[in-house]
């Protein structure tokens, strides 16, 4: 997880905070350019899209796509949705909801 915040070292606290809302029971994957979170499937991950941004992807059933809940993009297909992060205050009640 190291190598993912060489020279993106301010998104550093926005991905520490993320990890703890997630919780104690979930099962944290590092690979080598995101982490990946699971229960029992893989539900999320982040990954430091840019210097300036770290994405989350989703795993949803049943979520509309809002501006700030947005289609997954170049996540792939494990995720249904994707927020941009740039700063530990967009980790807020809504987003952990």
């Amino acid at each position: 997880m190291t190598n993912q915040y060489l020279g993106k070292n301010n998104l550093k606290a926005v991905f520490n905070q993320t990890i703890q809302e997630f919780g104690l029971d979930v099962t944290v994957a590092p690979k080598k350019s995101a982490v990946s979170y699971k229960m029992k499937r893989q539900f999320a991950f982040i990954k430091p899209s840019t210097k300036t941004w770290i994405g989350l992807g989703l795993k949803f059933n049943d979520k509309a796509h809002t501006q700030r809940l947005e289609t997954s993009g170049p996540f792939g297909t494990m995720c249904t949705h994707r927020v941009q992060i740039t700063d530990v205050k967009q980790i807020d009640d809504e987003l952990v909801n």
